[in-house]
């Protein structure tokens, strides 16, 4: 398999630790997305969203993070990352889409690319957005974890799709300087996570293309 991966990419992040978690072996192929990489032609002929991460499998390509995993899911399914059962898999379901619908979209590189540079808005109005929609997006994670949640991780004592897509965030969260003090519990699992051998081997700082 190769892997078309930014080390600062939270969906890319995602798709990493879920490799990982399984145990698979993959080439990492760097897209730049500060240089805009992933907006070369031949780059975009594979991945018509001009993004990444971007899984290569045999004859199989795959851009979207949770789709991705969803794949790897039936194609490795030990360990399981979305659960069978159905009320489990709701539950992972919509913990995930939460990050992954209503913080992620607003909040990407691209996003706040467009607010400067077509829109003109300062760095502090720009650092105002993006903090604004972590505190509306983590307080609804943190209450569903506090509703639903249990055991080390999201639910229970394994990882699932939920923590592949809670780390990357709050990881963002804090490069950004968000304060997350109000969310015990997701620091509580995020601080567990990143206790794992998993989740350290799929960290930005551990990413070929890492740069500070």
């Amino acid at each position: 398999m190769q892997l078309h991966s930014f080390f600062n990419s939270s969906t890319s992040y995602r798709v990493r630790i879920a490799l990982a978690l399984k145990g698979l072996s993959y080439e990492y192929l760097p897209v730049n997305l500060r240089k805009q990489e992933q907006r070369a032609p031949d780059y975009v002929a594979r991945n018509p969203s001009a993004g990444v991460p971007l899984l290569i499998d045999g004859d199989t390509q795959l851009s979207q993070s949770l789709a991705i995993i969803d794949y790897l899911d039936a194609t490795h399914p030990e360990p399981r990352l979305i659960p069978a059962d159905t009320l489990a898999r709701a539950r992972v379901l919509e913990l995930s889409d939460a990050i992954s619908c209503d913080i992620h979209p607003v909040n990407n590189m691209r996003i706040l690319r467009y607010l400067q540079e077509v829109l003109g808005a300062s760095d502090e109005q720009k650092n105002a957005w993006y903090h604004h929609w972590i505190r509306e997006g983590l307080t609804a994670v943190e209450a569903l974890l506090a509703r639903h949640g249990h055991g080390a991780y999201c639910f229970g004592d394994a990882p699932t799709l939920a923590d592949c897509c809670l780390v990357p965030q709050v990881a963002n969260a804090q490069r950004m300087g968000c304060d997350l003090s109000a969310y015990p519990r997701i620091l509580r699992i995020f601080e567990h996570c990143n206790a794992q051998p998993a989740f350290q081997q799929a960290a930005p700082a551990q990413q070929p293309d890492y740069t500070k």
